[in-house]
């Protein structure tokens, strides 16, 4: 029987407290799949959360540990459950910097008192990234230790299956993956001993006292300082005027002046890669939360980030040797071809539910099949469990079916490939005839045992063969991705 959250936590707060609370109410979702609800006895309030994931969870737990050795203003660990599905933290309230900005971001100006809490929050930042990692054990990170190749190219490959395949844009899939790996190459080049937050923008700034709090940091690992700064100066939808992103660059760079360990040279030189790079994971993930699962309110933040690409355009600070990937972002600024789009307001709803969308996916036996969230439950289900599995390789164990090495694996099998040539004949017989007959959604599935190595590769190979499809839309996703790692 699955766990009842709101069951979970409050079963939690009475082994911590000995009583029962007066009130439960759950808090409002978010990007993630956690759970929070805000639990109050006798007239005091503390934040339980609830999340299956427990490697997420222990990421949280002991950074918020090393952060507090820090002292670091973060909440306060006070009960894990024996299972570690659930937590208690203190609460923060419920006003984020976010919070306090102008509304739709429409300002020249942000008031001083703004501007104050940004530079309080970046003084913390500088704190997170070079004080904090002498008590980090960065093996607790998730899904990663390290900002590395696998990191920018699941999050490119975020932005390419969820947000340009559904943009209307032609491209040419090659010359894409070209420039997607020169660009990793750009971003990895240089390793860091510092801890990269990796998602520092204003949303998980709480503001408690006048004061900045920080939150939602699981996600954090060690990386380059260049991207949290990134990060909270083109958060799309905080839309910070432009002269005021570089008044806080300069201070930032001013209080990280003489710090040991940190290079301004070294910064800036790449600092505007990772402002592409942190706007086009912003993309993927608008596309992904307001295009797959509905969630409207996040496509209302694509016109921001398109603004924040006609910025680097307009300095000519976008890199100049990605020309494929450069030309698909030139075309998302001038022709703004996301489905919706209102001129007059700059608001973007929801791709339309007209064409066919083929949704791809890969999963772990381990965990079921995936459900279809279509509400028509048509499609197919491939086991590829029987084909040779590289998981049992040591070489093989920590990569996925993404990887380079796994794929030459798998392609010099005629198992697999007899298997997917099978795989891919059913499902483009299946596409002409939903085509033909107007329907909406196709669902494909490949599991194995773990959904890390065959089952992503096939889907992998067979997005790509369908990709070439005119008036399809397809859409991928790994539903183990995370615990890859």
């Amino acid at each position: 029987m699955e766990n009842n959250p709101e069951q979970q936590v409050v079963g939690l707060f009475y082994d911590w407290k000995g009583k029962t609370p007066d009130e439960v109410k759950a808090l409002p979702l978010t990007a993630s799949n956690r759970k929070y609800f805000r639990i109050t006895s006798e007239g005091k309030s503390v934040i339980g959360a609830y999340n299956p994931y427990k490697r997420e969870n222990n990421a949280f737990i002991e950074l918020t540990r090393a952060f507090v050795k820090t002292k670091l203003p973060v909440p306060h660990i006070l009960a894990v459950s024996e299972d570690q599905l659930a937590y208690l933290v203190t609460d923060l309230g419920d006003t984020t910097l976010f919070s306090l900005l102008p509304e739709n971001g429409n300002t020249s100006t942000l008031h001083e008192s703004i501007m104050l809490l940004y530079k309080q929050a970046i003084e913390h930042l500088g704190a997170f990234q070079f004080d904090a990692p002498r008590h980090i054990d960065f093996s607790v990170c998730y899904p990663r230790q390290a900002f590395d190749h696998q990191s920018v190219m699941w999050d490119l490959n975020y932005f390419k299956y969820y947000f340009l395949k559904t943009s209307g844009l032609l491209f040419d899939e090659q010359l894409l993956e070209d420039d997607f790996r020169s660009f990793t190459a750009m971003l990895t080049g240089k390793s860091a001993k510092t801890f990269m937050y990796r998602d520092f923008q204003s949303r998980n700034i709480m503001i408690a006292d006048g004061k900045p709090f920080f939150i939602d940091y699981q996600g954090g690992r060690k990386g380059p300082p260049a991207y949290d700064m990134a990060s909270l100066l083109f958060d799309a939808k905080a839309n910070i005027p432009f002269h005021q992103r570089e008044e806080l660059l300069d201070y930032y760079l001013g209080i990280m002046k003489g710090r040991k360990g940190f290079s301004k040279q070294n910064f800036l030189e790449g600092f505007y890669y990772f402002v592409l790079m942190r706007i086009l994971q912003a993309l993927g993930t608008y596309g992904f939360r307001g295009g797959y699962e509905k969630k409207s309110f996040f496509l209302k933040s694509v016109p921001y980030a398109y603004n924040n690409l006609a910025w680097l355009r307009e300095k000519g600070l976008l890199p100049g040797n990605l020309p494929h990937l450069g030309d698909l972002i030139d075309q998302l600024i001038d022709k703004r071809p996301m489905p919706g789009v209102k001129s007059d307001e700059q608001e973007i709803a929801p791709p339309p539910d007209d064409g066919l969308t083929v949704r791809i996916c890969s999963f772990s036996y381990k965990k079921g099949i995936p459900a279809d969230n279509s509400g028509n439950g048509g499609g197919f289900v491939f086991d590829c469990r029987s084909l040779p599995n590289p998981g049992r390789e040591e070489a093989y164990k920590n990569l996925s079916g993404k990887d380079p090495e796994v794929i030459e694996y798998l392609q010099n099998s005629e198992e697999v490939l007899r298997f997917l040539e099978s795989a891919g004949k059913l499902t483009d017989q299946t596409v002409k005839t939903y085509l033909r007959r107007g329907f909406t959604s196709l669902a494909v599935c490949f599991g194995c045992t773990g959904g890390q190595h065959r089952s992503v590769f096939c889907a992998e190979q067979l997005a790509k063969k369908l990709s070439h499809i005119r008036d399809i839309h397809v859409v991928v996703q790994h539903f183990e991705e995370d615990n890859w790692a």
